[in-house]
């Protein structure tokens, strides 16, 4: 496949065996192909995705003293505001050029959890705009509805029943991820971008665009596709856990944003599974002469691993 396929869900969401087995069949091309594909009738209301960009620009557009307040310095558990140059998503290149905001599955500070510090079970860090939580635990809740909703076409391409991630998906390490670019600067460091070339760490992301262009996707050949626009739609892609789980019979595929010319604003949803998840390779996915290619491993460790090469922060002696 060297195009981004649109898979429309609204069989998979209608329930049946034939809606199930049709789309199952479009995903499970597109993972074993390109490896994004973009989702139309998903069911998510396009007035909640409008009002989730809205206060997205609200809170980017604050002081920075009043965003750096809420750094995900103060949080183990990968959740609060990135600044401009905090992040390097590919190591051979400069920091990336953009910020960010971080909300993870949302927990009281008194959840037994959150208490005995397991982790990515950490309370948010919300900013002081009224409204502003409400609308992003809705969309939170939305996209991971979706989420589930595709992983239950995983399951059936894969030749496993359709439930079979319900239980790794129940209390996901997911995060809602806010993003702003602002506009390219006059002079850019050789090869730094707006999000350097990288894989994603979870399962499945999901992604809404405000249509301003950036986002592009390597293809198997190595030829960069610039990322279409969805109107009302998501581009999805899998990342690297889910990658692990399937034996590599899907793959995730590197992608990177360029500086764009005007300012981008993009919500993502990364899909990760519980902390206690393990992830090795699925049944069927492993045979005589595809043995399996990686160790077992916590679905916590491994997202661990992943953010402690990203954040100067939390490497050893950078701080927690």
């Amino acid at each position: 496949m060297t195009d981004i396929p649109v898979i429309d869900l609204t069989p998979l969401r209608l329930g049946g065996v034939e809606g199930l087995r049709d789309v199952a069949g479009a995903l499970g091309e597109a993972c074993r192909g390109v490896g994004f594909f973009a989702v139309t009738g998903h069911g998510i209301d396009p007035a909640l995705t409008g009002r989730v960009f809205a206060a997205a620009r609200d809170f980017f557009g604050r002081p920075a003293a009043e965003k750096t307040a809420l750094s995900i310095t103060r949080s183990p558990h990968n959740c609060g505001y990135v600044g401009i140059g905090t992040e390097t998503l590919d190591v051979t290149k400069p920091t990336d050029l953009k910020e960010a905001f971080n909300i993870g599955l949302d927990l009281p500070a008194d959840h037994p959890e959150v208490v005995a510090g397991r982790p990515f079970r950490g309370v948010n860090l919300w900013p002081e705009i009224p409204g502003w939580r409400e609308t992003m635990l809705a969309y939170f809740d939305a996209a991971w509805r979706l989420g589930r909703l595709l992983h239950r076409g995983f399951a059936a391409d894969l030749g496993l029943d359709p439930g079979h991630f319900k239980s790794r998906l129940d209390a996901p390490m997911a995060i809602l991820r806010l993003l702003h670019y602002p506009p390219r600067p006059g002079t850019v460091a050789s090869g730094q971008m707006g999000a350097g070339t990288h894989t994603d760490y979870g399962n499945v992301t999901i992604l809404a665009t405000d249509g301003v262009a950036g986002l592009q996707v390597r293809r198997r050949d190595g030829v960069w596709l610039d990322a279409p626009p969805v109107p009302g739609g998501f581009l999805c892609n899998i990342g690297d856990c889910l990658m692990r789980w399937t034996n590599d019979v899907y793959i995730s595929t590197p992608h990177r944003v360029q500086p764009p010319e005007r300012e981008r604003y993009s919500v993502a949803f990364f899909l990760d599974p519980n902390p206690d998840a393990l992830v090795e390779a699925l049944p069927g996915c492993v045979t005589a002469d595809r043995p399996a290619r990686y160790p077992p491993v916590l679905g916590a460790d491994y997202l661990r691993s992943r953010l402690d090469a990203t954040y100067a922060h939390r490497a050893p002696g950078g701080g927690s």
